[in-house]
């Protein structure tokens, strides 16, 4: 069986009472590559029961009688128990459904503020996910309409609804335990781990003798006393474990196409128990680099205070409930430290072969991981303002 038509077979599974009696089945009826992920990979299938209607320029509004959902190959080779990732998001779903009504009357907005939660697309079996004949691993969610992200930040307006969604993301599962969900990535922003692994990776592969990573190693080897200034918060107790998105980077904030405001999250794969500085400092580090994490340009990077300080203040719109003074006093930290971690994660990846996140061309994780070198640099070189800054937002005590 070929992709294209393995693609069409797994589809199939989810589609809504597929397995229900009736003269007219629903179909799919177009399935195209979708999103930009570095991990998983990701299709936007439409449906419907009227495939002779349909075109691939369908637009995504449902009209001809179509419908869509996004079908997702969950990365084993990341995700060893896709069975706990699923739960772990069924779990969520179903906590943010039941909490959403209750938080948007608590926040006042009137009228309410529209935020969409995915639906997990069941298998026609009555399951999270289905196991293909090759043993791949599929699910499928529902796909939220009107909707854009956007890879850069243009505006402040914008820079404040990406703060917005966060807020909305940690203020609906404030009240969740931790340990209800599974840790599904042990390890995961864990930095003192990143560089023991970067370590080992150095000494068991050909390092190549160019200034680009002499330039890597030698900004690794400076900054290797900071990986465990969060962990050690941790431990001394004045940052305590909470559930965390895991990868809030702008692209994964939705915005509505017509009222240009946040309304969804997506990508919960790395949902789990964890610090919220890991989310607040890769939402930052990911939102205030105006040339983005994918620029061969990476000697022009500069983080942009003016966009923190807008993303800060949407988010803090919605979480300052929860937030006590140590995470204020934590907040420059966690965004040094996970622009730091990522481009260790990145330059350990292309020493190692690119195993793990995906590459158009062999060098790719290495720019990438000049990009967020560079950003590091940048933030520490601001860091004054960016104390001032975390100061100013900090209520009264």
């Amino acid at each position: 069986m070929n992709h294209f038509k393995s693609l069409w077979a797994i589809a199939q599974q989810f589609m809504p009472n597929s397995n229900q009696g009736g003269d007219s089945h629903p179909s799919v009826m177009d399935i195209q590559p979708f999103g930009k992920g570095n991990i998983n990979d990701t299709y936007l299938v439409s449906w419907g029961k009227n495939p002779l209607e349909f075109t691939s320029q369908t637009p995504h509004n449902n009209s001809h009688g179509t419908s869509q959902f996004v079908l997702q190959r969950i990365n084993t080779l990341v995700f060893s128990q896709p069975h706990q990732v699923m739960e772990n998001i069924r779990l969520f779903c179903n906590h943010a459904h039941h909490r959403l009504p209750a938080l948007l009357h608590q926040l006042g907005n009137f009228p309410p503020r529209r935020w969409e939660i995915p639906h997990i697309m069941v298998t026609t079996g009555g399951k999270d996910y289905w196991q293909a004949e090759d043993g791949t691993i599929w699910r499928s969610l529902s796909f939220i309409d009107h909707t854009q992200s956007f890879d850069i930040l243009h505006t402040h307006q914008q820079a404040e609804e990406v703060g917005y969604g966060l807020g909305m993301f940690h203020s609906l599962i404030s009240d969740l335990p931790p340990y209800q969900l599974a840790d599904t990535l042990a390890g995961f922003h864990i930095t003192p781990l990143y560089l023991q692994k970067f370590l080992v990776v150095s000494q068991q592969n050909i390092i190549p003798q160019t200034p680009e990573v002499g330039f890597a190693i030698r900004f690794i080897d400076d900054r290797k006393n900071l990986v465990d200034v969060l962990e050690a918060a941790k431990h001394q107790g004045k940052l305590p474990l909470r559930l965390i998105h895991g990868d809030p980077k702008v692209n994964n904030i939705l915005f509505d196409t017509r009222t240009e405001q946040a309304v969804s999250i997506i990508d919960l794969d790395t949902i789990k128990p964890g610090l919220i500085h890991y989310d607040i400092g890769d939402c930052l580090r990911s939102g205030c680099n105006p040339l983005g994490e994918e620029t061969m340009n990476w000697q022009a990077v500069q983080f942009d205070s003016d966009r923190c300080q807008h993303i800060l203040q949407g988010y803090l719109s919605v979480a300052k409930s929860f937030l006590s003074p140590n995470d204020y006093m934590f907040l420059y930290d966690a965004i040094r430290l996970i622009a730091f971690e990522l481009g260790l994660r990145f330059f350990t990846d292309f020493l190692a072969g690119n195993v793990y996140f995906k590459v158009n061309e062999p060098k790719q994780n290495l720019h990438r991981a000049l990009v967020q070198f560079q950003l590091t640099a940048s933030i520490e070189a601001q860091e004054r303002t960016l104390r001032r800054l975390m100061h100013d937002l900090t209520p009264p005590s």
